[in-house]
Formats: structure tokens, C-alpha cells, sequence
């Protein structure tokens, strides 16, 4: 296996502009993504601001653009919460001004209920026998983990079982893991 060596420094400020805008062809960045990127590839770090500057009057960086995308791509397709989505933005460096416009945007449309029944039933498909009270936990923090609230985790949770359920803890860290 050959180890990658690092990236060539670039030198220009239209070498670095035209670096990052390669890799916006790839995939979207948020402005703090695409500084550590730049500055990764800029031989002098006095470019970075500049190109950062440039792409975002070019209107190529757009946190608020960016966070939209992210969260409409993540509740829909990938199905997950707003709290998954909220955090995931924030490792991107998304202020938390877009994340809030963007998930309120996002979640005035969607319903929340719908998506955690659709990872409900996607999971039960496979399930064999009864639902025991591991399955259900197994369940409840699995759709913790994805980003829903507990309320409307544990309201279609009882409507998938007919009965009562026990209080599970808020914490996805401090609830202990179970076979599959």
C-alpha cells in the first residue's frame, strides 16, 4: 500500500481559487470547511482570506445556502432528526443563525412523526417474533442516535406497540447497548 504524500503547496492566489473551486465541484463546503481546506493547500496563509473572500462574493460559499441544502438532504433523504442535523452542521462550522432558519424551514414542511415511522418500519421488516422490551429499546436509541425527539419517538413507539412503554433515559451515551 503506498502512502499518500502531502499536498503540493500552491503559491498563487489564483492557484488556491482555483484549487477550491475544484473541490466545489465535488461537493458543497461551508466557510469554515473551505479555510482549513485552503489552508491545508496555501503555502502563504495571508491568500486564504482573500480567496475565502472572493468565493463567497462569487457567491460560491454560502453558509445559509449551505445549511438549507444540508438539512433539506439529511431530512428527507437520510431521514434523520433535527438534532442529528443541528449537530452535524455545527461540526461543519455552520453558525447557529443558518442552522435554526435552515431547520425551521425545513421542518415547517416535513413531519417529523413520518420520518421516524419510516426508519420504524424500514427497521421492523426484519424483525422476527415478538417485540421485546431489548428490541424496543434497541429502537428508541437508535432513533435518539438519528436525531428525533424522545416525545415523538416513544408516541409512535406506542403506537407500534399497542401498550405502554418504559421510560427510557434521555442520555444516548449512558443507555446501555443491546445484541441484534
Amino acid at each position: 500500500m503506498r502512502s499518500r504524500s502531502s499536498p503540493r503547496k500552491l503559491e498563487t492566489e489564483e492557484e488556491l481559487y482555483n484549487s477550491a473551486v475544484r473541490v466545489l465541484m465535488r461537493r458543497a463546503y461551508s466557510v469554515h470547511e473551505m479555510r482549513a481546506y485552503l489552508a491545508r493547500r496555501a503555502d502563504d496563509a495571508e491568500l486564504v482570506s482573500t480567496v475565502v473572500a472572493r468565493m463567497r462574493e462569487n457567491r460560491y460559499l454560502d453558509d445559509a445556502r449551505y445549511a438549507l441544502d444540508f438539512a433539506r438532504l439529511h431530512a428527507n433523504s437520510r431521514r434523520q432528526g433535527r438534532f442529528r442535523i443541528a449537530r452535524e452542521l455545527r461540526t461543519r462550522g455552520v453558525p447557529d443563525q443558518h442552522i435554526e432558519t435552515a431547520l425551521g424551514a425545513i421542518f415547517a414542511d416535513t413531519d417529523e412523526a413520518a420520518l421516524v415511522r419510516a426508519r420504524l418500519k424500514r427497521h421492523l421488516v426484519h424483525v422476527r417474533g415478538a417485540l421485546g422490551q431489548r428490541k424496543i429499546a434497541s429502537l428508541h436509541r437508535s432513533l435518539l442516535r438519528a436525531g428525533f425527539s424522545s416525545e415523538v419517538i416513544r408516541t409512535e413507539l406506542r403506537g407500534i406497540t399497542h401498550g405502554d412503554l418504559p421510560d427510557f433515559p434521555e442520555d444516548v451515551d449512558s443507555a446501555p447497548e443491546s445484541d441484534n
